[in-house]
């Protein structure tokens, strides 16, 4: 027997009993689809999440306070302790301080109520400088940004985030309008341009007011000049480590600190956040991938069954085939194609449900999915080794029947 006649018989086998085998493949089929999808919502989500980042800028430091200590001897996490100051922002960005940062922006962040007309809303007021928008790589949609003259000023005005706009004006025009902010007028000068969510914040949902007019009219006080953190943009990507080496030098020479250990700030670049969690969805999804492979395991077990069962029904049929001279080889032979048959089946159906729904899911659940092409040619040939491993002691028992006892055999 040849070949292609081992696998006519193998398909005429495998083909007559459809139902059984449709159910055999099942276990396979999902897993495979499993596997695409699990893979695919990894790879999917690790872009949005680098892309989230990186829209923040690739050349991007980050400068967060220091951890606090309350009187009991517990210690919080960084950016707990207001240890950064205005000071701090205003000697970075000195050129002859720090040559290799081209722009420095601090926010002072508190959650206040904004009240326009008859509606409320609160959300994250932010206190600036004019920097702010090309050091966070923010457009407007419309307006403008606050002037160096207005935050030299105090002046009470503000710019919103597009969904605090929607929020308190709804479709109306915006720019121009009063907002109440802890009871002092603050006019509309702008509004942000959509930018979506970060991995801690809803980037639309804001204001933006001068730091000037935050630490006099808003905050107050001893924190009037504490700032939450500095954004820092290194003149370019080829600068950023040098910008890092400048920034940390200085910030502890301000602070009168002498080892990097006793620093009382952290300084983060978007490189760090982007490896940090490109790593935590890698290994999510090398757990999630192997939770999916075990349906792989238990569709494998089912050809194994269902080749055993065809072994039984057809002892007969390779007792005759075998008192006609077929040699032990050429049973095994067709029996494990017809297992291979039952894995390459599953695996080009489960491959076929993982693509179309990598393709449609993203519209429900709101997050990328990748379809790697690599992961379906593994996943379909994976699917095939299972079914010629599992099936090879079925086929191994089919060759070892003695051509009588099969003829025996009722």
């Amino acid at each position: 027997m040849t070949w292609m006649e081992s696998f006519r018989t193998s398909w005429s086998a495998v083909y007559s009993h459809a139902l059984r085998s449709m159910l055999t493949i099942l276990g396979i089929l999902i897993g495979i689809a499993a596997v695409i999808l699990t893979v695919g919502l990894g790879l999917g989500t690790q872009l949005d999440v680098s892309a989230q980042i990186s829209s923040l800028g690739s050349n991007l430091l980050i400068v967060a306070p220091g951890s606090s200590t309350s009187t009991t001897g517990t210690r919080g996490g960084f950016g707990t302790s207001a240890t950064l100051t205005i000071k701090d922002a205003e000697a970075l960005s000195s050129t002859v301080n720090a040559p290799d940062i081209s722009g420095v922006a601090p926010e002072s962040t508190t959650s206040l109520s904004l009240t326009a007309n008859d509606t409320n809303w609160t959300t994250t007021v932010t206190g600036t400088t004019t920097a702010w928008t090309s050091v966070r790589q923010r457009t407007l949609a419309r307006g403008s940004f606050f002037t160096q003259a207005q935050a030299d000023a105090s002046a009470a005005v503000v710019v919103l985030g597009s969904e605090t706009a929607d929020e308190l004006f709804g479709t109306q025009n915006v720019v121009g309008q009063s907002v109440v902010i802890s009871d002092k007028t603050f006019q509309v000068v702008g509004v942000l341009a959509t930018a979506g969510s970060d991995s801690s914040s809803n980037l639309d949902d804001v204001a933006i007011v001068p730091f000037s007019t935050a630490a006099t009219a808003l905050v107050g006080g001893t924190s009037s000049n504490a700032v939450s953190t500095i954004y820092l943009q290194a003149a370019s990507d080829t600068q950023l480590s040098a910008a890092y080496q400048e920034a940390d030098a200085l910030l502890l020479n301000l602070h009168s600190i002498s080892s990097t250990d006793d620093a009382d700030f952290t300084i983060s670049s978007q490189d760090a956040l982007v490896s940090t969690a490109t790593a935590v969805y890698q290994t999510l999804t090398i757990l999630l991938t192997g939770v999916a492979g075990l349906s792989l395991l238990v569709g494998g077990i089912g050809v194994m069954n269902i080749m055993l069962v065809s072994v039984s029904e057809r002892t007969r049929e390779i007792g005759l085939r075998k008192a006609l001279g077929a040699p032990p080889w050429a049973i095994r032979r067709q029996f494990l194609i017809e297992a291979a048959i039952l894995g390459l089946s599953g695996g080009i159906l489960g491959a076929v449900i993982g693509v179309v729904a990598a393709l449609t899911l993203p519209a429900v659940i709101g997050s990328s999915i990748v379809v790697s092409p690599l992961a379906v040619g593994l996943s379909i040939g994976v699917a095939i080794a299972i079914g010629i491993v599992f099936g090879v002691y079925p086929a191994t028992r089919a060759a070892k029947l003695a051509p009588i006892d099969a003829l025996r055999s009722e």
